[in-house]
């Protein structure tokens, strides 16, 4: 069945130009079209039609992904009490009690809050056995992390690189992935200025996997 996701705005790719009202349709996994929603609406007239609040954009690089997800622990909310909601490092890490199945419930809760942010892929060079088999299944594409920015590991893509021209996964391309992302803001600064806990929507290879409204 296609789909058209359609949001006030519509950036394609870091060097392409935006597209005000524009649209992507798609094809099962794959982009079969990309413009305003006028024209790509008329051209698809049996297309679903699903419209977004904000900016749509390719899906975003996670390129702290190894730092995240093999030297992070990502606790389960019946933990909170004990050791609290934020994911732990360091010393805080080496101080749990680990077992395989904690440790591979914590990789799970580290790739869903990937998603809420956007991410459709994630860099580094993953060696843990169970990391790399979660990536394989959750549809999230594993690329390497050379030329990653500096600083502290941070969830949000947008942060860690510095805006959207050098978070954006790849563009947008007729025949192409459709991995997408939605952000619930007016436009690229406002993108850039409040980051990626703006997202309502993660689509990898066309499959709706994270929608927070």
């Amino acid at each position: 069945m296609l789909t058209i996701h359609a949001a006030g705005l519509l950036l394609t790719g870091a060097d392409a130009p935006a597209v005000p009202d524009g649209a992507v349709v798609v094809d099962g996994p794959a982009v079969a079209a990309l413009g305003p929603l006028d024209a790509l609406a008329a051209a698809y007239p049996a297309a679903r039609v699903r419209r977004w609040p904000g900016v749509l954009t390719p899906g975003l690089r996670q390129w702290h992904g190894e730092a995240l997800l093999e030297r992070t622990y990502h606790p389960d909310p019946r933990e909170y009490d004990a050791v609290g909601d934020r994911p732990l490092t360091g010393e805080r890490l080496a101080a749990l009690e680990m077992s395989e199945t904690r440790w591979a419930g914590s990789v799970r809760r580290g790739l869903q809050r990937l998603l809420r942010y956007g991410t459709t892929a994630v860099a580094g060079e993953f060696t843990d056995p169970v990391v790399r088999t979660a990536l394989a299944r959750s549809g999230l594409r594993a690329v390497p992390g050379a030329g990653a920015p500096g600083g502290e590991p941070d969830l949000d893509p947008l942060r860690a690189a510095g805006g959207p021209a050098g978070a954006l996964a790849g563009a947008l391309t007729v025949g192409g992935r459709a991995d997408l992302a939605v952000f619930d803001v007016p436009d690229e600064a406002a993108l850039t200025e409040r980051g990626a806990g703006t997202c309502v929507a993660t689509a990898l290879a066309g499959r709706l996997v994270f929608r927070g409204r």
